[in-house]
């Protein structure tokens, strides 16, 4: 078998209707809402970093569905098309037919609104994962770098690791109550950066906490998710400065600051 050889598991895509089942504050910037419906029989996802597209009601309360086309997803001529947004499963349990998704909460956007305000017995779409890249498990070493919208993928990362993994987590957030409660079997450290006031998208917390990350001996891969340009910017620098393999680092923008999402790097 190669060393340290990725797979990218592709998915039958499928529409949901899905409902609130609880809510739970988790701290000041993120919610956690559990979701169920018979229509998560089947639901598959493979890696921690995968993600769902979450449909809202639009501006008449309505979910409207698309479906797809050559450039994308088509809605209905006429129609107000829901808002979608990109979220990371972060449980699922399929004897239940649950799915718990985690909200950074930011005070604007469709998503954090609805979030925030949300209900048991509320409706929401879903569909997908489309397909899940699973990163090879024989690293000797993972660092995993984000904001707090990339928690919890950090968090179900953790959670699935076996206990023979090493794991370095540098974890960006608003404030000092942002801190969440993180577990593993693997052996793992975690560095808490708070902004207090700073703006996330011209931070550089993170960027400051991996260049003074020491050098693990052995082969590390590296897993990056936090706004798109800084994402960009840390992937530059461990391969250019400090010579990682592009396949041993997987960035992605989880978010811009114009507002769009998801740019792989």
């Amino acid at each position: 078998m190669t060393k340290h050889e990725h797979r990218m598991v592709r998915h039958q895509l499928a529409m949901r209707t899905l409902e609130v089942l609880s809510t739970k504050r988790m701290t000041p910037h993120m919610q956690r809402i559990t979701l169920k419906g018979e229509q998560l029989r089947g639901f598959v996802s493979a890696s921690p970093d995968d993600h769902v597209k979450l449909l809202f009601p639009n501006a008449d309360g309505e979910l409207i569905f698309p479906t797809p086309g050559p450039n994308g997803p088509e809605f209905p001529p006429g129609s107000k098309p829901s808002p979608m947004r990109d979220y990371t499963p972060r449980e699922h349990d399929g004897a239940r037919n649950e799915l718990i998704i985690d909200f950074v909460l930011h005070g604007d956007g469709p998503a954090s609104t609805w979030a925030e305000k949300a209900r048991p017995g509320q409706r929401i779409g879903g569909a997908g994962p489309r397909g899940s890249f699973v990163v090879a498990a024989d690293f000797d070493h993972y660092v995993l770098v984000g904001d707090e919208t990339a928690l919890p993928a950090i968090g179900r990362r953790l959670d699935e690791m076996p206990a023979d993994s090493h794991v370095v987590v540098l974890a960006e957030i608003p404030e000092n109550a942002d801190r969440q409660p993180l577990g593993s079997q693997a052996d793992f450290e975690v560095t808490w950066l708070e902004r207090d006031g700073v703006d996330a998208a011209s931070s550089e917390l993170l960027e400051s906490a991996l260049r003074e990350l020491p050098e693990l001996a052995g082969d590390t891969f590296y897993w990056i998710a936090t706004e798109s340009r800084r994402a960009r910017a840390m992937r530059r620098y461990l391969t250019e400065e400090r010579g990682v393999p592009k396949e041993w680092i997987r960035a992605t923008g989880y978010w811009q600051v114009d507002g769009s999402e998801d740019e792989e790097d």
